[in-house]
């Protein structure tokens, strides 16, 4: 049997702001899957949508705020200190250089993210960097043909894939997620209305203090979660 493997799992996203639907999905994953770290790593420039309205310090700020008191997720910030767009194989690849081949590492996205990833710059090479951990919420279906069943087919594993080998896996988590969405909440703001109960307070008041969010009228991206 192999040996078990220090096992780091990365969560990404602009955190735009962090909100209890990000917080508690990464809480649930790393106590699920019994990741010995979860990252919280927030995005300096995304390719995906617009760049966000406040500033990657500004963002980072309140993921911090929103960790203190929480020993089991850790804010990794070195997509904040690379300049230009965003790309995931990036992460990995610096990541993968710091720690060797004897460490696990999990990138962890939602069902949405995974049918866009023949999209992602370099797409191909992410599973040679880590492993893939999907998450679903109860009742979706992955898709039954095209590339991403192709590659669901070829390297689809399970949890303990996760702790016995460093990439290459792609792990389907069913989770219960909270319906909370960053797009609102910061219409919420920019209509003047509050959003208390859906992040810390901590945070809400970093965007009342810093006065965040405040002409936010555009439409959104509706994958920005």
């Amino acid at each position: 049997m192999s040996n078990k493997l220090h096992t780091i799992a990365l969560f990404g996203g602009t955190f735009d702001p962090v909100h209890f639907g990000h917080l508690r999905m990464a809480l649930e994953l790393r106590q699920a899957l019994d990741f010995d770290e979860m990252r919280l790593v927030p995005s300096h420039q995304p390719r995906h949508r617009q760049t966000p309205g406040v500033s990657a310090g500004q963002r980072r700020q309140m993921l911090a705020l929103a960790l203190e008191g929480c020993d089991e997720l850790q804010l990794d910030e070195r997509e904040l200190e690379r300049p230009g767009p965003t790309y995931t194989v990036d992460t990995l690849e610096e990541l993968r250089a710091e720690l060797g081949d004897q460490v696990s590492i999990s990138f962890c996205m939602g069902l949405d993210s995974l049918l866009t990833l023949p999209s992602w710059h370099r797409w191909e090479q992410l599973l040679e960097l880590a492993h893939l951990v999907v998450v679903t919420r109860p009742g979706w279906q992955l898709p039954a043909g095209g590339e991403i069943a192709a590659v669901l087919k070829r390297h689809r594993g399970t949890i303990g894939d996760l702790h016995t080998e460093s990439r290459g896996r792609l792990v389907v988590r069913e989770q219960t997620l909270l319906p909370i969405s960053a797009t609102h909440i910061r219409h919420l703001i920019g209509s003047g209305r509050s959003p208390r109960y859906l992040l810390p307070a901590a945070v809400l008041n970093y965007i009342d203090d810093n006065q965040l969010y405040r002409e936010t009228a555009e439409s959104g991206d509706p994958s920005d979660e």
